[in-house]
Formats: structure tokens, C-alpha cells, sequence
């Protein structure tokens, strides 16, 4: 049987899950948000204003903030400078209408580039224990493992969002995309 590239291990060390449950999360959201248009990627659901563009500028920030700020320590650079966070914390989920799809696929998916390196490189030089730039009030540092668990986190609650968007967008359904699906991005 064919492995498919986004299951995590049957077993495995706990790097391996917690990396391999991370991947298949963002797989799973990143199908959810393929292929689609302006108007899918603008979509709402009744009351709601969330988006599956909105969604990907959020996760692309997460995920800059996640290893660039909260493990390094570092400023999150661009295209992150000068946004309208001074003003409204929902800045990445609101102001995604105006991006071009192209423009929302490119900042995802280069942002998770930008995390596998820096995670697969922490990994290698000190593991998931080592501490992160973070601090808690009382000074304790976070753990790299921390961060990981609050970004799977984070994926569960979004890709649950972009599950019942994709569906009212066009009927897309399911757990997992095709095990030969490859991201296309924009569409139409």
C-alpha cells in the first residue's frame, strides 16, 4: 500500500506525530481552500464573516508569527510591516477581500515553507523541548512543543471553519483530499 504523503506515521517518535498531525492538518485546510476564485475564496455563511481567503491570510500570519516571533524572536517582516494590525486584530481575516487569489494561495503557501524549514531545523539542532523566545508573565519560556500544539490547534478550529465554507461554496466534502492531489491554487 502506497504511503500518502500527509498521513501522519501508525507509529512513530513524537516528533513524528506532532509534525505529521501539523502537515495533515494544513494539507487537509490547504485542499479545502484550492482552486477557488474571488468569489469562493469571499464566500460567507449565513452571519458569519469568515472566509476561506480570510482563513488562509490568517493561518499565513499564524504561522510567520508561530516561528518567526514566538520561537525566534524576530520581527515578522513582510509582507507582515505596516498592515492594519495597529488598528483592528481581525486585520488578516477582514481585509483578505481586497488580495487577489493569487496573492492569498502565494502568502499561505509561503509562509509554510517558511515554518517547515525553520521547525525542521529547530528539530534538528535541539528538538521539540527546547525552549522558544515567548515568555509567559511569570518568565517561563514556552517550549518549541508548545508551539507546535497551539498551531495544531489552531489548524483544527480553521480547517472545521473551511470544511462547512468549501461545502456551501461548491459541494467540496471529505476528510482527506485524493491521495495524488497536489495544490493548484486560483482558479477562474
Amino acid at each position: 500500500m502506497a504511503e500518502i504523503p500527509w498521513e501522519p506515521p501508525v507509529a512513530g517518535s513524537d516528533v513524528d506525530h506532532l509534525v505529521g498531525a501539523l502537515e495533515r492538518l494544513r494539507t487537509t485546510f490547504r485542499w479545502k481552500a484550492d482552486g477557488l476564485g474571488a468569489e469562493g475564496l469571499n464566500a460567507r455563511i449565513g452571519k458569519s464573516s469568515l472566509t476561506i481567503g480570510g482563513l488562509l491570510k490568517h493561518l499565513a500570519a499564524n504561522e510567520d508569527y508561530t516561528f518567526t516571533v514566538k520561537f525566534r524572536g524576530e520581527s515578522m517582516g513582510d509582507p507582515w510591516v505596516g498592515n492594519g494590525w495597529r488598528d483592528d486584530n481581525d486585520w488578516e481575516l477582514t481585509s483578505a477581500v481586497d488580495d487577489k487569489p493569487e496573492e492569498l494561495y502565494a502568502l499561505w503557501d509561503g509562509a509554510v515553507r517558511r515554518s517547515r524549514a525553520c521547525l525542521a531545523a529547530a528539530i534538528a539542532d535541539g528538538g521539540l523541548d527546547q525552549p522558544a523566545h515567548i515568555t509567559w508573565p511569570d518568565g517561563r519560556h514556552a517550549s518549541l512543543r508548545r508551539l507546535v500544539c497551539d498551531l495544531i490547534e489552531e489548524y483544527g478550529r480553521h480547517t472545521g471553519h473551511a470544511d462547512l465554507l468549501r461545502e456551501a461554496v461548491d459541494g467540496r466534502v471529505g476528510e482527506d483530499p485524493p491521495a495524488d492531489w497536489r495544490p493548484i491554487g486560483a482558479q477562474g
